[in-house]
């Protein structure tokens, strides 16, 4: 069950909101009495909300805005305890303090707003023994095992006498909101909207019925997600939650997963004891540091020394692999009409120089490829087109990295020159390949490159999806360039993920408009 906690300052807002989110299927409502900005009419609100209530009158300290004495919001909640309500939220020691009345059963609640408390057990227990029918635990996540550990509490109480609503809040305390029902919480808290969040890191009422499934979860559901630090601007949960209710997968949910570099370790260590876990998409900061934390990694991974993707087996071993890598190439299959088969897993080319073991590809053998970048993407491009007979020049603006990648090619046998960025105009080059987030929203009017130094004869990439035309793309499109941009190459990878994750095809066609549908708006 999904609860919506409605605050606003009059009975006539809230009474509105909740006959609107009832139409939509509501059956759980928390009503703020806090908020209201006039005596609150209890009898009023509850004759005129069809859905089942929580009423709360959250003191400042616990993150409310009640601005009486505590002697008048005690009468209150005396007064919501005989209304006939469904439960009346009570704050540890309140609830201790007022004696059980009233059909309304008692929801006793903790809140810390700066961290999660070390020995959860024991705040339960305390919060139990106040003569309670459920317990709430909303505690700030300060690392992604707050959250982990607060999981754990409520799966370790689905059938305790009392069960327990147990969440984090905070960017890296989502996934526990989406994920305590299914786990043993008698209901999770939502916001009817983005705008009327009252606490760190709610989630709105449509994307948790809508995107996340939260009410078909159980505990049974297969987990994955994006980790990344920062998360916030992530599309993938919308991809491929999308993807998941496209393809008619029930029971499977793609998180949002804000792991800070020094969390990761702990992270990859506890999370698949905790939930099901399946896969992970992997992005900045993690790419590299992940690789040694895994059990195996295939040879996309081994080439690159990057990893954009893990993936789960049954026994619990965990595997790397690199979708970046596969998917530029197809991309870049696509625009260059390379001869053979364009499929999603890229060209098929045979191995055929025994000195590297490059797919010597006709359109590239011989080219000169200027990468612009030289991280996980960066060194993707680098290495698939160096692997299909290109010559390389690389430059960054931290040029260190470029020569650390170019070192490393040359010991493959590759071609690779770099140059400071300063001079990369100066380069004579087939293709240009922007690695870098130059041209990325909100800075969409900059470009890694000068459009009077474009020629129509310039193959051009950018690995930047937001916005899809970046200022790069659409000066080489006046230029009569061919073009290939990220949006193209991010629904690719995508969707191989998406692939290895459930093994079935990937809805592309689905995958590319909601992301198209999200830029837009």
């Amino acid at each position: 069950m999904i609860c919506v906690t409605i605050a606003r300052p009059t009975h006539r807002q809230m009474i509105s909101d909740c006959h609107s989110l009832t139409s939509q299927g509501l059956t759980l409502a928390e009503l703020r009495l806090d908020h209201l900005q006039e005596t609150p009419d209890i009898t009023a609100l509850l004759s005129n909300c069809i859905a089942k209530v929580i009423l709360t009158v959250r003191k400042a300290e616990d993150g409310g805005v009640f601005c009486g004495t505590e002697e008048k919001r005690r009468q209150l909640l005396l007064a919501a305890m005989n209304s006939g309500a469904e439960y009346v939220d009570l704050e540890d020691g309140t609830a201790a303090e007022l004696p059980r009345t009233g059909t309304a059963k008692r929801l006793v609640s903790f809140h810390d707003f700066v961290k999660t408390p070390e020995d959860l057990d024991a705040l339960y227990d305390r919060l139990a023994s106040q003569d309670a029918d459920v317990v709430k635990l909303a505690c700030m996540a300060q690392t992604p095992m707050d959250s982990l550990r607060m999981l754990d509490l409520v799966k370790r109480k689905r059938n305790a006498k009392v069960p327990v609503v147990g969440f984090c809040m905070g960017e890296m305390g989502k996934p526990s909101r989406i994920l305590c029902q299914a786990l043993g919480s008698p209901f999770t808290y939502c916001a009817p909207n983005a705008q009327e969040a009252v606490a760190p890191g709610m989630i709105s009422w449509e994307e948790m019925r809508s995107l996340y499934r939260a009410e078909e979860l159980t505990e049974e559901t297969e987990v994955f997600g994006v980790i990344a630090d920062p998360v916030g601007h992530s599309m993938s949960p919308l991809i491929h939650n999308s993807a998941f209710i496209e393809n008619g997968l029930p029971d499977r949910v793609y998180l949002p997963l804000r792991i800070p570099p020094k969390d990761l370790d702990a992270f990859m260590e506890i999370a698949p004891k905790v939930l099901k876990m399946r896969g992970l998409s992997v992005t900045i900061p993690h790419k590299e540091k992940v690789i040694p934390l895994l059990d195996s990694v295939d040879t996309s991974v081994k080439l690159i020394a990057a990893c954009n993707t893990v993936l789960w087996g049954p026994d619990g071993s965990s595997e790397g692999t690199n979708t970046d890598y596969q998917a530029a190439m197809s991309s870049f299959a696509e625009t260059l009409s390379v001869p053979g088969p364009h499929h999603i897993d890229g060209w098929t080319e045979p191995l055929d120089d025994p000195k590297t073991g490059a797919i010597l590809a006709k359109p590239i053998l011989g080219k000169t490829a200027l990468i612009l970048g030289s991280g996980g993407v960066g060194k993707a491009l680098a290495i698939g087109l160096a692997r299909r007979g290109a010559k390389l020049i690389l430059t960054d603006i931290d040029l260190s990295r470029a020569q650390a990648l170019a070192e490393r090619l040359a010991l493959d046998g590759f071609e690779t020159q770099t140059a400071d960025w300063n001079a990369r105009h100066e380069q004579e080059a087939d293709f240009l390949v922007n690695c870098t987030p130059i041209g990325m929203s909100p800075n969409a009017d900059a470009s890694p490159w000068d459009p009077n130094r474009l020629r129509p004869s310039h193959i051009c990439f950018d690995a930047v999806y937001n916005p899809e035309e970046t200022l790069f793309i659409r000066s080489a499109k006046e230029k009569g360039c061919a073009t290939v941009n990220g949006l193209q190459m991010f629904v690719k990878q995508a969707g191989l993920q998406f692939e290895r994750f459930t093994q079935t095809a990937p809805p592309l066609a689905r995958m590319r408009a909601v992301v198209k549908q999200a830029l837009e708006n």
